[in-house]
């Protein structure tokens, strides 16, 4: 792939060795989240398929991002193999919570004490961010790696991932932050999606995001959907693979 040849180019040391060669591999995206990012909704895969990019999809239902903390640790989130081959990793973690602020950060992702506990979101997302980082860099160390003796390793990408809709406002909030922190890239689901928490349907009097969803959920006092319909063939997983794959074609150089 051509920016990985460019970006190898920039970071190789003087007198490097070896220089990660171009492949006509196609990019790989591997994605963390919980139920609004499993396979069964579908708007990962569709935005893959968008850019021709292979989806590798880890979302599982009812975890928060401490779990994909773990399983970092674990090593069950990917293999060698996967961090090696992965263009980007995102993260669609989005339970209303905070996750930018918080007293407990540490400096390195091994301060922190382990297991990832669930309850301080942005220490979670903290540790994901810093280990990612760490282990791509060090990829300048590993002989077997593509990236051995670069200046930089391999360079990591990590794309957040708003809501599928503005009504959880402290997540969407604090995840604009976060983004803006790292300088990372963020998909708008909330700003894109086509509707907004400040103007109710002019038929049906209620939050749009109602006519999407078959559960709700009460936010101060408001009731919004929860769970967009599932399925590659729904408007709104449709909608939101397109989102994604346009924020995706802005940061890689896809035709």
């Amino acid at each position: 792939m051509a920016w990985l040849l460019l970006a190898a180019m920039l970071y190789a040391q003087e007198g490097a060795v070896d220089v990660p060669e171009q492949s006509d591999q196609e990019y790989t995206f591997l994605l963390t989240g919980a139920s609004f990012a499993v396979p069964s909704n579908g708007w990962f895969e569709v935005g893959c398929e968008l850019v021709g990019a292979k989806p590798i999809n880890r979302a599982i239902g009812g975890e928060a991002i401490a779990n994909t903390a773990n399983r970092m640790i674990e090593g069950t989130l990917y293999s060698k193999e996967e961090l090696e081959e992965m263009d980007a990793l995102v993260i669609m973690q989005v339970h209303d919570r905070d996750v930018f602020n918080s007293p407990n950060l540490k400096e390195k992702y091994s301060d922190y004490e382990t297991p990832i506990p669930r309850e301080d979101y942005a220490a979670a997302f903290d540790y994901v961010i810093k280990r990612y980082l760490t282990e791509c860099y060090n990829l300048k160390f590993n002989e077997s790696s593509k990236y051995y003796n670069t200046r930089g390793g391999k360079p990591a990408v990590i794309v957040l991932c708003t809501d599928w809709h503005d009504g959880r406002v402290t997540y969407n909030t604090t995840v604009r932050q976060l983004a803006e922190k790292w300088g990372f890239p963020l998909v708008e689901f909330d700003k894109l999606i086509g509707f907004s928490k400040n103007t109710l349907h002019p038929v049906t009097g209620e939050q749009v995001s109602r006519l999407f969803s078959r559960d709700k959920q009460e936010i101060d006092g408001e009731t919004f959907g929860w769970h967009a319909d599932k399925g590659q063939d729904q408007y709104i997983q449709r909608r939101m693979g397109a989102i994604f794959a346009d924020t995706m074609r802005k940061i890689f150089p896809i035709e």
